[in-house]
């Protein structure tokens, strides 16, 4: 590994020259160094699912890039250097987070947060035993954030199973016990 200073040529290059040597910058300093290869360590779990996760954002993004809306919608939320693939691939690569569920008299207020856009939250009202009581579609609040849903009852001891999905179809779950 080699610390480069004063070259200007290096200032403009990154990345890997004829398959030898990469160069890249670490802290504001701009390093030479001898191209790494594979690992010969067996991959971890946690690398496996990643692996896994991102195989299936690719498929996504490259289905939901024939759809011209849609492919116009992420490219809309594109940076530079960034096209309506990377945007898709990332969706699909991050679920919707429930930040928040809270009762307003009998209604269900969730508060849910996407980088991109959630497409649905769900709400279900279980009994104690488990049993369905009702279920329902939220519907988007003004901020774009909350979802409502007006429930016929809420008794003590139920629990709220919301489910929120994003465009990819990916889902978060969360539950909140009635007291």
């Amino acid at each position: 590994m080699a610390i480069i200073q004063d070259a200007a040529l290096f200032h403009l290059v990154r990345g890997t020259l004829g398959g030898e040597v990469t160069i890249y910058e670490r802290n504001g300093q701009i390093i030479m160094a001898k191209k790494r290869g594979p690992s010969k360590q067996k991959p971890t779990q946690k690398q496996l699912e990643a692996r896994y996760k991102m195989r299936v954002a690719a498929a996504y993004a490259k289905v939901i890039i024939q759809d011209p809306d849609l492919k116009a919608y992420y490219k809309s939320l594109a940076g530079p250097g960034q096209n309506a693939y990377n945007m898709a691939v990332k969706d699909a690569y991050h679920s919707p987070e429930i930040q928040n569920i809270r009762l307003e008299a009998e209604e269900v207020v969730v508060t849910v947060k996407d980088e991109f856009r959630v497409a649905e939250v769900q709400v279900r009202v279980v009994d104690t035993e488990g049993v369905l009581l009702e279920r329902g579609r939220a519907i988007l609040g003004r901020n774009g954030i909350d979802w409502y849903y007006k429930a016929a009852a809420l008794p003590r001891g139920a629990r709220l199973i919301v489910v929120a999905v994003d465009l990819p179809g990916n889902e978060s779950t969360k539950e909140l016990l009635i007291t």
